[in-house]
């Protein structure tokens, strides 16, 4: 489809549309070759010379890319260039004659997260607030604009559901940081669902956009695929932040290379990180899985189930408690409670405070950073409530090789599965391996399944130890006092 009177560079340089939005236009010089590249407009020697260098390829594009994919630093300013793209294609292109009757066009532009999301907006009422093109602009709310000829430009987070649009174009921001532990709002998935909806109207465009992370997913799936590949289709733009937005410090980038320089070479070198790795792969957990067990009921004839909760203050973050026993070598997770912001603590604390007596137990072991109000609060149920010993990095790094040596049975819970295949195990600058969980990613139930079972392989450890010093005879003797005391006194320790 042809793009009109005016082309996207026309619409940059003109002052009574996008121009008046650049206050440095010589500062956007790599930019202007991305998009003469993407819709195969003429190039200067100097674009071409940036094409080159950003892309891999020494042939110019003959036709207009249908997908683009950017590795561009930050600060670069890929946000407001999917905010320009946006407002171009919703306002010179035509689409009516692809459309039914009530039926919309959507250009949609889909950000990491809701902060991300205003801010793409804002650079589009920016840009639309140009006066001829505000007299295009028929209805706003406050996640869309609509636009004369039947076009929407709307602003959605990765967690939106995409199916049953109709979409003109598909700009997705940040695409190597959406959520990892939930994978319908993953990269990969949001994208599988955009492409069906692109295909009832020709010449629609998918451009993501993201500053590089780990060396998997979409954005690195595409890099690695189409980089340096003269593709008719795909095109692979890969920059640094100096080289799309020459206005920002050298001194900055400097120091941010001195502090970390891994970091630094993903966030503004545009280098894929080698430092971050699967902590264990989704194979090796699915293993462990008792399919259809979405929880084991307390058993009257058990006395050695042991929880770890992991608090949060009922803002942001999920409050988690996981139950387990074990059975010989194995260890069991029998029950998994997770609990959304926003929520009251004091209700929660309620809630799993019953589930622990109803398995007997009077002990839960639980983060040791969430202060000094989960002690009482449990206390105050009859519950003690003890600090983790160990930081969630050395209980994932417990968990490993029980995962690895099928020593653990995970409940049937699609989350727990997400959360533990997004771990990552990241190398510190003190040579010590971090796992947490990824940008944007969560890690609460995961993490209270790996105290638990932390707790119990400790208590697995220990008993081992006792036999070893004491002997069986003796060590048999000593755990059948330790019953009858325990019973006695409701204190009974696992064994």
């Amino acid at each position: 489809m042809s793009p009109g009177v005016f082309t996207i560079i026309d619409a940059v340089e003109d002052k009574r549309l996008f121009g008046g939005a650049f206050k440095d236009l010589s500062t956007w010089r790599s930019w202007l070759a991305f998009l003469a590249a993407l819709f195969a407009l003429p190039m200067s020697e100097a674009e071409a010379e940036v094409w080159r260098e950003c892309t891999g390829r020494s042939s110019p594009p003959a036709e207009p890319f249908s997908e683009a994919w950017l590795v561009c630093g930050r600060r670069s300013g890929k946000s407001f260039v999917m905010a320009l793209l946006g407002v171009y294609l919703a306002c010179f292109r035509n689409y009516q004659s692809f459309l039914g009757p009530g039926e919309k066009a959507t250009v949609m532009i889909v950000a990491a997260d809701r902060k991300q999301a205003r801010v793409v907006l804002r650079f589009v009422r920016g840009l639309l607030a140009a006066p001829v093109l505000a007299a295009r602009v028929v209805n706003e709310t406050s996640d869309a604009v609509e636009l004369q000829g039947d076009v929407v430009i709307e602003v959605i987070t990765a967690s939106h559901a995409v199916r049953g649009y109709s979409i003109a174009a598909a700009l997705v921001d940040e695409v190597a940081f959406f959520a990892a532990d939930d994978a319908s709002t993953s990269g990969a998935e949001i994208i599988a669902a955009i492409r069906p909806a692109m295909l009832t109207i020709p010449g629609s465009l998918l451009v993501c956009a993201s500053s590089p992370y780990a060396r998997r997913g979409p954005l690195w799936e595409s890099f690695k695929r189409y980089y340096g590949v003269e593709d008719p289709n795909v095109l692979v733009w890969r920059a640094p932040t100096l080289t799309m937005n020459p206005s920002v410090p050298r001194r900055v980038i400097d120091e941010a290379y001195d502090a970390d320089p891994a970091s630094a070479a993903a966030e503004y070198g545009a280098e894929f990180r080698t430092d971050v790795e699967n902590f264990v792969t989704r194979e090796a957990v699915e293993a462990c899985v008792s399919l259809g067990v979405r929880e084991r009921a307390p058993l009257p004839d058990r006395h050695d189930y042991m929880a770890f909760c992991d608090p949060s203050g009922g803002s942001s973050d999920s409050m988690t408690l996981a139950v387990g026993h074990r059975e010989g070598d194995v260890i069991i997770v029998d029950a998994i409670r997770e609990r959304r912001p926003p929520f009251s603590p004091d209700d929660v604390v309620d809630e799993f405070s019953a589930l622990l007596k109803s398995y007997g137990i009077s002990k839960v072991t639980g983060d040791r950073y969430a202060g000094e109000w989960p002690r009482e609060r449990f206390r105050d149920r009859g519950i003690g409530y003890e600090p983790a010993e160990k930081p969630k990095s050395d209980l994932y790094r417990d968990l490993l090789p029980l995962i690895n040596a099928r020593r653990i049975e995970f409940l049937d819970e699609r989350k727990l599965a997400a959360q533990l295949c997004g771990l990552e195990r990241r190398k510190t600058r003190a040579g010590r391996d971090s796992i947490d969980h990824a940008p944007n990613g969560h890690d609460d139930v995961c993490n209270a399944v790996a105290g638990c079972a932390s707790l119990l392989a400790a208590e697995s450890h220990y008993w081992r130890d006792q036999m070893a010093w004491v002997g069986p005879r003796r060590f048999c003797e000593l755990s059948r006092r330790s019953i009858r005391v325990g019973r006695r006194r409701g204190t009974l320790v696992s064994l």
